[in-house]
């Protein structure tokens, strides 16, 4: 884990924390929903599946995708998808909420991450 984390490319780091701000809202505003998850994964599947041919199938020649950029593809619409169904109506703007404690509590854990990340690679 420590190698993973003092290799962290800047961009994979921006993933991490989107995926962090996404972990604080899913745990603040969960919904059981099944039919909210299950459009998530439909969604997931299908610009997925897109995403991964426009990156991988539609250009000359194929490019071949490593496993975790394959998953991001699958994961980003899945996470987009059940953010917005979880925020709807709750009065956010963009991704932020209208509880600055939430905000600060999503941007603190990132800021955390990321010195963490910034001190094992000092190492």
């Amino acid at each position: 884990m420590i190698r993973y984390l003092s290799g962290l490319s800047t961009g994979r780091l921006i993933l991490w924390c989107y995926f962090i701000w996404y972990l604080v809202v899913l745990v603040r505003y969960f919904d059981s929903s099944l039919q909210l998850w299950l459009t998530s994964l439909g969604l997931s599947l299908i610009i997925g599946f897109a995403l991964y041919l426009s990156t991988s199938a539609a250009g000359k020649s194929a490019v071949r995708l490593d496993r975790w950029q394959v998953l991001r593809l699958f994961l980003m619409p899945f996470c987009v998808s059940s953010f917005a169904a979880l925020v709807k109506g709750r009065g956010f703007i963009l991704v932020f909420s209208p509880q600055m404690e939430e905000n600060l509590a999503a941007a603190g854990i990132c800021a955390f991450f990321c010195g963490l990340v910034m001190l094992l690679k000092r190492r």
